[in-house]
């Protein structure tokens, strides 16, 4: 019988392969190089474990993907070097600049190891990102549109745009309600995301709903706390600039802390550091208001007293150089003075009624817009109610339906009934009782 083992191929195992791949990498020096790309599942264990990627720039389709790591020792270098540099974390969705070997394990395959970042790399990609964004919006002329409305008198009807429950909120709503002038302001919160993938949609999301109802408010407040600069990340956009430069109300910016810088800063008709100090320029745009009205008071007091004063100091020479014309001089400063202080009131009459004035047409416009609110609601109720007049059980009977009851129940299956029971059906007109067989 002829020796079948003679046939076969020489072979060698998948070990011994995945070894001469191994000693073949190792032998590369090509494979040793400085490499660009974008972080992805980025995860930190001590080691850093990740994945490199390269998209296609018009699709943004990956067109090349693999394993990378940076052990320990080598990670707590780099990564300090990096935050210190770029003032943000190693994290996903960075473009970066790393000096990458090859290894390959017989058991995991093929991977990447990382021995260097070059971090002004990748702060000069964020860097070009935001002047690109600002050179389209002013090329495009949109850039100063937010910044050129023109702000009402005491802006007292806030919009303001934040996540419900923030810190940040918090202090802003605080700052406003206990304010040592007195003053009053109106909020209404339109919940957003304000970091990650859905911060952009959903911000404009709660722009749009304000301008929706811009009669409503005298600005919009677009506040977020402190973070780290990747979270800020996400505001510098275009389409969310787009939007808020645009915006038909002022817009005031308060994200993060007086180092941090958006593309949001350079749209917004204020930008202010932290979201308490957008709560103290609203205050001091109303304190000015109030500061302006009782100048107006103390300029009416002024002049009064400076009247008075003048003509008792007349009065008063003329007394005593002229004691045979005093009477009547006395006379005609009397009249001028009987003159000038019935002046005084129609002076302060007519600058009061102008204040007056101006104070009636913002309680309309409040008047107007509880009305607005209130007839919504009753829109809204009566729509429930005719609803539920359409799902009313009689309505089902008068189209020529039945109900029938067993024991007190509605019957809507054939299988809950047995042989003798009762059942009673309810018709448009009248009822029916019967026995099942």
């Amino acid at each position: 019988m002829q020796d079948l083992n003679l046939s076969q191929p020489q072979a060698i195992s998948l070990l011994e392969f995945n070894g001469r791949i191994k000693r073949l990498l190792n032998d590369s020096s090509v494979l040793n190089c400085w490499v660009m790309a974008e972080t992805s599942d980025v995860r930190i264990n001590r080691h850093c474990y990740l994945e490199l990627l390269q998209k296609n720039p018009n699709t943004g389709e990956t067109i090349a993907r693999i394993r990378a790591v940076i052990w320990a020792n080598t990670f707590q270098r780099l990564s300090y070097n990096f935050m210190q540099v770029t003032g943000q974390p190693f994290n996903n969705g960075m473009k970066v600049m790393v000096l990458v070997s090859a290894s390959f394990h017989e058991q995991y395959g093929i991977s990447l190891v990382i021995n260097d970042i070059n971090p002004e790399f990748t702060l000069g990609d964020m860097a070009r990102r935001r002047i690109e964004i600002i050179q389209r919006l002013t090329s495009e002329g949109i850039i100063n549109m937010n910044k050129e409305l023109e702000w009402p008198e005491v802006p007292q009807r806030i919009a303001v745009i934040s996540a419900q429950g923030a810190a940040g909120y918090g202090d802003f709503m605080n700052q406003l309600r206990n304010n040592p002038y007195g003053l009053k302001f109106y909020t209404a919160l339109f919940g957003a995301v304000m970091q990650g993938q859905q911060t952009v949609p959903s911000v404009i999301a709660a722009l749009e709903k304000i301008g929706a109802n811009e009669d409503l408010f005298d600005c919009v407040v677009i506040i977020r706390g402190g973070g780290s600069t990747t979270d800020l990340n996400w505001f510098d956009d275009y389409t969310l600039a787009a939007n808020v430069a645009q915006f038909p109300l002022p817009v005031i910016v308060g994200i993060g802390h007086e180092r941090d810088v958006t593309v949001l800063d350079y749209v917004a008709a204020e930008r202010v550091k932290t979201p308490t100090a957008a709560a103290e320029l609203l205050i001091g745009k109303g304190s000015a208001a109030l500061a302006h009205l009782t100048e107006l008071t103390n300029d009416v007091v002024s002049i009064a007293r400076n009247y008075i004063s003048r003509s008792s100091e007349q009065l008063a020479y003329l007394s005593s150089t002229i004691p045979m014309a005093a009477r009547h001089l006395a006379e005609r400063a009397r009249m001028q003075l009987q003159q000038f202080m019935s002046n005084i009131p129609l002076h302060a009459k007519s600058r009061i009624d102008a204040e007056r004035e101006k104070l009636g047409r913002t309680a309309d416009r409040i008047k107007d817009a509880a009305a607005r609110a209130m007839l919504k609601e009753q829109m809204r109720l009566e729509a429930m109610n005719d609803k539920v007049q359409l799902l009313s059980p009689r309505n089902t009977l008068n189209r020529g339906y039945s109900l029938t009851l067993c024991n007190g129940k509605a019957v809507t299956d054939a299988s809950q009934l047995k042989a003798g029971d009762v059942i009673t059906s309810h018709f448009k007109t009248g009822h029916v009782q019967s026995t099942v067989k």
